[in-house]
């Protein structure tokens, strides 16, 4: 992870917050599952217990880019002040992007009673993330405003602290699942990264058809939200099909990607999952 993480410094300590987790759970009428990492629905009325840090700028929107390979969509609305690295247990080495989460505070002294919601755009794989532990590693903005109004720099020097979390469909208003081309594709090796994915967010497998073709050949998963597919020459236009990787809802955008298209251009459909 790049930039001044408040991970670097010590934690404070989680016994006082874990101590305290029963009851302020009861309170609130949430149940946490008691096997962190644990399969989740989209729409998840379980919380389960994680710990979170933060990183870059106190303020900051977080990671210019990320293991998701989003770029500089991390950096402005609807993903602005959202995004967050999670545990290779969330990442499921790179199935895992776009997933949103909703993530709370424990302590009642200082933690809002909101929860925060959490687009996956990057991986911790080391530190406070190794050993199958279930950790958020937020965006200074995003981990500020699990606190109440004016305390969240109080909350960011704490470190590491104790959240909840539950998995929420995500929502990208007045957007349609979009197609970048990755830089560097040809009409021999066509790679394309995932857009603004309602619903799980994201991705078990992908599909694509080309020009004057039935046939729906598979891509491969290469690394982040990014998928391929090698044989060629490939002739578009191309129709793309996603079926998601949680609840395994299918989608296809027919001929969204047009004959001339190009390297890093972003090609949007019509159609999203809700």
């Amino acid at each position: 992870m790049a930039g001044g993480s408040a991970c670097s410094g010590s934690p404070a300590p989680l016994s006082t917050s874990f101590a305290r987790l029963a009851s302020l759970l009861s309170a609130a009428s949430i149940f946490v599952a008691a096997e962190a990492g644990a399969a989740h629905k989209v729409v998840d009325p379980q919380w389960h217990q994680a710990t979170a840090t933060w990183y870059g700028s106190a303020d900051g929107d977080g990671s210019d880019g990320g293991a998701c390979g989003y770029g500089t969509l991390v950096d402005v609305a609807p993903m602005k002040a959202r995004v967050g690295a999670v545990s290779p247990v969330l990442f499921k080495g790179g199935e895992g992007c776009g997933a949103c989460y909703k993530v709370r505070c424990l302590d009642a002294g200082i933690c809002s009673r909101r929860a925060v919601t959490v687009i996956v755009t990057d991986e911790c794989p080391g530190g406070y993330c190794s050993s199958g532990r279930t950790h958020f590693d937020l965006s200074g903005a995003a981990f500020g405003r699990l606190a109440v109004a004016g305390h969240g720099g109080q909350l960011r020097n704490r470190g590491e602290i104790s959240v909840v979390f539950r998995r929420t469909p995500c929502k990208y208003r007045g957007k349609n699942i979009a197609f970048r081309v990755v830089e560097g594709s040809t009409s021999f090796w066509l790679s394309l990264l995932v857009e603004f994915e309602d619903g799980d967010g994201d991705i078990g497998s992908m599909q694509l058809k080309q020009a004057k073709s039935a046939q729906w050949q598979d891509m491969k998963h290469i690394w982040g939200a990014t998928w391929s597919l090698t044989p060629g020459p490939l002739i578009g236009p191309f129709s793309v099909r996603l079926t998601t990787l949680t609840t395994k809802k299918t989608l296809s955008a027919q001929d969204v990607i047009p004959r001339n298209w190009t390297p890093k251009a972003t090609y949007t459909s019509r159609l999203n999952f809700i």
